[in-house]
């Protein structure tokens, strides 16, 4: 089979190649994946926990291999891909901690002696698409919890880390799973679109979850629509955090640097926009300002800088044609600085957004982020709702009853009070609602996406029927 080649993003030398598979291989992989569930599915819940949590300790053991690969194929720090592997581990844990927790109930019923049950049992083939951004957090959500219910997988690894994504299979395939439970699919660039396609049409896959951008998840939604085959989507984002006058202004700015640069703002949850109220707008942009002079861009590799490098050149002339077009409107640089080695751009924090500008609407997923100053805590979450997006938010306020009050009007699946729009737990229910999707990962809120609820009943009387 031949191969393709994933260039390293600051030196364009090869990083990694992987098998080039085309749509023609599909149906061999979904049929093995399809006997492989045969036999996991049949094994009990303690059996699947051990299996999954040796998993995790073969995935940590790939410590400094997960850190070579993300730093050559998306230009990652090594901070990013140790936050990506513990995560990712977590995760895989509590994917196993859920196995004796997948239960049904039993629902009164209006005939005598009959029992009624609802059960959850596997799905069978679950398709997980991942992307590169966070390599190992989502490459292993997109399978470890279907796995925990008893289903095989198939992960679609993504052309730009295929590597990274190789690696997580490895550590499943050393835990010891069945033969065929576990898969990945690696593919060129060019041949992405039918190999997708053949998966999703393959009639082993039951059911299909995607990680990515809102674009490739309406296609993917609509081909799986073609089958009634449903999905799990988790799309883009253009998070916003709201400043108000009481909040505490340090605490903000902390949390504000972290949503908006770590993984130089490629996160889904990514800080996006950060509305402050206008008593203070001033004050905190100021703060904001030296606080992104102090977060240096370098080369991920020496380890010395928290910025490291976006994934190609695409993400820089993206982001640069959102400032360009804010600043013909009106908007202030208030710091940025020139690109270097291609792909090294340094953190840039435009002032006095509106929503006219592209910067207040497109998702940027690179280290850009747009002020828009409101005139009261009323604007503020209008403003945060002016969007096609809701996956998460952020207010900051000093005053938690009126938080929680206006976390309830803002349109996210996710919204934290007093602290970051980036944040992840391995139990926690994650997901977007609008254009950022529909369905949950995480804990016991995944089970309902990957298992199947069937009604059973047992009589033990005899019935009486009309004829």
């Amino acid at each position: 089979m031949s191969k393709f080649e994933r260039l390293n993003p600051m030196t364009g030398a090869a990083a990694s190649s992987a098998e080039a598979m085309k749509a023609g291989d599909i149906p061999a992989i979904a049929a093995k994946a399809q006997a492989g569930f045969v036999e996991w599915s049949q094994q009990g819940p303690n059996a699947r926990r051990a299996v999954l949590n040796k998993a995790a300790d073969a995935l940590m053991a790939k410590k400094d291999e997960f850190v070579a690969a993300m730093m050559g194929e998306i230009g990652a720090t090594a901070g990013w891909a140790m936050f990506n592997l513990g995560l990712a581990a977590s995760m895989i844990r509590e994917a196993g901690a859920i196995t004796t927790q997948i239960s049904g109930e039993v629902i009164p019923s209006d005939y005598p002696g009959k029992l009624c049950m609802a059960l959850r049992e596997p799905v069978g083939v679950i398709l997980g698409i991942a992307p590169w951004n966070a390599p190992i957090i989502l490459g292993v959500r997109a399978i470890a919890v279907p796995l925990a219910c008893g289903n095989a997988v198939i992960l679609k690894a993504s052309e730009s880390c295929p590597r990274t994504h190789a690696l997580i299979i490895e550590a499943f395939a050393e835990a010891g799973f069945p033969e065929g439970v576990v898969n990945v699919v690696t593919n060129a660039p060019e041949d992405a679109a039918e190999v997708v396609g053949a998966l999703i049409d393959a009639p082993e896959v039951r059911r299909i979850n995607f990680t990515g951008s809102t674009a490739v998840g309406k296609i993917i939604a609509k081909r799986a629509a073609e089958h009634l085959k449903p999905c799990l989507l988790e799309l883009g984002g253009k998070a916003p955090m709201v400043i108000l006058a009481d909040a505490d202004l340090d605490e903000a700015v902390k949390a504000a640097a972290f949503g908006a640069y770590m993984n130089q703002g490629q996160i889904c949850m990514s800080t996006e926009r950060i509305i402050v109220e206008e008593a203070v707008a001033d004050e905190f942009a100021a703060k904001f300002k030296a606080k992104v002079e102090s977060m240096p861009v370098g080369d991920p590799t020496e380890g010395t800088t928290p910025l490291g490098a976006v994934v190609d050149v695409k993400t820089v002339n993206h982001c640069e044609s959102l400032i360009d077009d804010a600043l013909a409107h009106g908007a202030e640089l208030l710091t940025g600085g020139e690109t270097t080695h291609n792909v090294l751009m340094p953190a840039h924090l435009v002032d006095k957004v509106t929503p006219e500008m592209k910067l207040f609407r497109d998702e940027s997923f690179g280290p850009v982020v747009g002020m828009i100053r409101a005139r009261d805590e009323a604007h503020a979450i209008e403003l945060a709702n002016d969007t096609q997006y809701g996956l998460s938010s952020a207010i900051f306020t000093q005053d938690v009853a009126k938080g929680l009050r206006l976390a309830k009007q803002i349109q996210a699946g996710i919204c934290h009070i007093n602290s970051s729009t980036v944040s992840d737990e391995a139990q926690m229910p994650f997901g977007g609602v609008k254009q950022s999707g529909y369905g949950r990962f995480g804990g016991k809120a995944g089970i309902d996406s990957f298992t199947e609820l069937r009604w059973v009943t047992v009589s033990t009387e005899g019935g009486h029927y009309p004829i």
